[in-house]
């Protein structure tokens, strides 16, 4: 049943105007900092990867943000590419801390077999203040189009045009918390003028395949990885996840292009988006942030020892 308590900003059934959103804007605050939690683990990367500056994102009072893509330096022409992105959504940590431990920690395995491109951070603005959206209201993670109103995902997306069409995989790294229902899915509601529906948060890992191009071994792959480190979400008693039919063990296919996900920015043919669930008594974040780097590393090796068969004659 729909929910009749109202979000704090706005009027119920009505979709915000600029003067909410302002409001929205102005009630979220500083919480942590991008600078010292990103900024200076990429400046300590800085050996071990080029540091691309793609873009600066100007949140006008509240700051203007580097935005980084850290490059193999062992790159390859000839290599296929691999795409690692990490906080679209801000408030995501362990997509932030996930992507920054597969750089400092696994990336190096792959030299010599893939090129590597890591965004560990897409949306600074809202790490610091532990938000989905970004600084006007939008969420970035429905924007990866180009018609998207999101400057983070279109910063992101120039950056990668170049290599448009060279990508085998990419991972996006994101994660569900209690925030969601508590605050960001009514947040959504009130700004768009619906009810709240409440929802059920999975209880574990879980992955979001491309229902369009599914790819059931490489999603297979990361499953049988990650459960190792932290569980696996169930089912709902519908069989569902997220509202969606489970395709295999922890996984659900969205059509991630036509939503405007990250996950559809490259056009990889290995695509998926993680999502873990630091608040479940059955885990912690630490193990949230290993699991993410060991979904990277799990869906890489899938990825390059299918291309490598692929070249074989």
């Amino acid at each position: 049943m729909p929910s009749t308590h109202p979000f704090p900003i706005g009027t119920p059934g009505a979709p915000w105007t600029e003067a909410e959103r302002r409001q929205w804007r102005a009630s979220v605050t500083k919480r942590r900092g991008y600078a010292d939690d990103v900024v200076a683990a990429v400046e300590r990367l800085g050996a071990r990867f080029e540091v691309i500056t793609y873009g600066t994102l100007d949140a006008g009072p509240d700051g203007r943000f580097p935005l980084f893509l850290l490059k193999s330096r062992a790159w390859r022409e000839a290599l296929p590419l691999a795409l690692v992105t990490g906080g679209v959504h801000g408030y995501e940590t362990s997509g932030v801390h996930g992507a920054l431990r597969f750089a400092e920690r696994d990336a190096s395995a792959f030299e010599g077999r893939l090129n590597v491109l890591v965004a560990p951070c897409v949306s600074p603005w809202a790490y610091e203040r532990v938000q989905r959206w970004n600084p006007d209201a939008v969420d970035p993670n429905r924007s990866f189009k180009p018609d998207g109103a999101a400057a983070e995902a279109r910063l992101l997306r120039e950056a990668l045009a170049p290599f448009r069409g060279r990508f085998l995989a990419h991972l996006d790294l994101h994660e569900t918390t209690d925030s969601d229902e508590a605050e960001f899915r009514p947040a959504l509601a009130a700004r768009d003028g619906k009810p709240f529906e409440p929802g059920v948060i999975p209880d574990g890992f879980y992955l979001v395949d491309d229902g369009q191009r599914p790819q059931p071994g490489f999603q297979a792959a990361i499953i049988e990885a990650v459960a190792q480190v932290t569980h696996i979400a169930e089912p709902d008693a519908n069989g569902q996840l997220i509202g969606e039919p489970l395709q295999g063990r922890g996984v659900v296919h969205y059509d991630v292009r036509a939503l405007g996900l990250c996950a559809g920015v490259t056009g990889a043919r290995y695509v998926t988006t993680t999502e873990v669930y630091p608040d479940s008594p059955r885990t912690t974040p630490a193990l949230c942030n290993q699991a993410q780097a060991t979904a990277v590393r799990a869906g890489l090796e899938f990825a390059w020892r299918q291309a490598l068969g692929d070249a074989k004659p």
